[in-house]
């Protein structure tokens, strides 16, 4: 019989920079991550029964009709004792994912701002603006209940914000995105060897790469190629090189920047990709950078985005409301509009060519025989990282991970 429960915190991915945790720390990681499951699997699955028995009949006896917006249904279903309790443990499970990673991490920061200068200090693969002003849509809000949000640095060399996330990643994905937390990213590679294989990029750009978990397999799969991993916040960068440096990358540099004010020269990548990024900019932002993206891009050049997929005529009512629930308590404010903006809209305008655009989907890579696959048929978006583009632009069919794009 397989085993049904995600993996333990002692066997995620391990470098010189790792973060020690302790027992008591340990045992809390733990808690979170099956916490985080028990929520998905066992109690998320009642709000579906709370709206069918009460909330709908109630709000169809009081309007005389059924709601008829997601807007409708979020504000019968926040009145409902069940939904409060789920949406409470759910909020309060990141909440203590974000003060427990960063417990860890403040206690030893000394020490691991000396481990990260050690792989920093000197190195031109690494570029800090120090006058870069923080892109409004980042400056509003503690993205994911985190503290300061990407940004927000408390001491000189700050690493912090890095080091917590890729400390906490294991808890907010529930174990299912393997022991490096690289799924994505290897999903990525695998849907474009598949498609495009004949594609050998020499410049790859991964605009919002955090901690570059997601950009390391991109320079795995193509090691001939110059990656830039490209976020605005200072700590997510700084963590993010020192890591790849002890992982033993030396053909990723990664750049501190805000993606509307690039230093780059026009057409100078074969590749830009952005993995889970356009849902925490703004309407502004996104179509600005979109433009951005295209002027950097070479002719011939691959523009990929994973991405949280559009609501399409279709999308029943009950799920749209679902999947806007990280809009209204996880601080993720823009997550809710973008899932009514036409994606291929954005690309077009951009300037891309309508005949040149794809979408798809690809299965996360979760490293089977170390993670199980138990993985596979839980997640905690897994409703919204379906393959579930519109048809008229799907070439490709598979699930879990959504993903679009265009060829310049």
């Amino acid at each position: 019989m397989a085993n049904t429960l995600p993996p333990t915190f002692d066997r995620t991915g391990r470098h010189a920079l790792t973060p020690a945790v302790d027992h008591d720390e340990l045992a809390r990681f733990n808690f979170l991550t099956n916490l985080n499951v028990h929520l998905g699997q066992q109690v998320s699955p009642g709000n579906r029964s709370a709206y069918e028995k009460r909330v709908k009949p109630a709000f169809k006896k009081a309007a005389g009709r059924d709601p008829e917006t997601r807007q409708d249904l979020r504000k019968a279903m926040r009145n409902d004792p069940y939904y409060q309790f789920w949406a409470a443990l759910r909020r309060n499970t990141m909440e203590q994912r974000q003060q427990s990673g960063r417990h860890v991490v403040l206690r030893q920061l000394d020490d691991l701002i000396g481990k990260a200068k050690s792989f920093n200090d000197g190195k031109d693969t690494l570029k800090i603006d120090g006058q870069m002003k923080v892109p409004r849509y980042l400056a509003r809000v503690d993205n994911h209940c985190m503290p300061g949000s990407y940004y927000t640095e408390v001491v000189a060399d700050d690493i912090l914000a890095g080091a917590n996330y890729e400390t906490g990643l294991f808890v907010t994905t529930a174990g299912s995105m393997s022991s490096k937390g690289d799924g994505g990213g290897r999903a990525i590679v695998n849907f474009v060897k598949k498609s495009f294989a004949d594609f050998k990029p020499k410049r790859i750009l991964d605009l919002g790469a955090g901690i570059g978990v997601n950009t390391l397999p991109l320079a795995d799969a193509f090691p001939e190629a110059e990656v830039f991993a490209v976020d605005a916040g200072a700590p997510m960068v700084r963590w993010g090189h020192a890591r790849a440096q002890a992982m033993g990358y030396d053909n990723v540099k990664f750049i501190h920047a805000d993606g509307d004010n690039l230093d780059f020269e026009h057409g100078s990548f074969d590749w830009i990709q952005t993995t889970m990024f356009w849902h925490e900019t703004s309407t502004t932002a996104i179509q600005s950078m979109m433009k951005k993206m295209f002027d950097l891009l070479a002719p011939g050049g691959l523009f990929l985005n994973v991405e949280q997929p559009n609501f399409k005529p279709d999308t029943p009512l009950y799920d749209q409301f679902t999947r806007d629930w990280d809009a209204w308590y996880n601080n993720e404010p823009f997550w809710s509009k973008l899932h009514v903006m036409d994606v291929f809209e954005l690309v077009k305008n951009a300037g891309f060519d309508p005949r040149k655009l794809f979408d798809g989907g690809t299965e996360a890579d979760i490293e089977q025989g170390q993670f199980q696959p138990w993985s596979s048929t839980l997640s905690r978006h897994k409703h919204e990282l379906k393959d579930s583009g519109d048809v008229k632009h799907n070439q490709y069919k598979g699930e879990r991970w959504y993903l679009y794009g265009g060829w310049k």
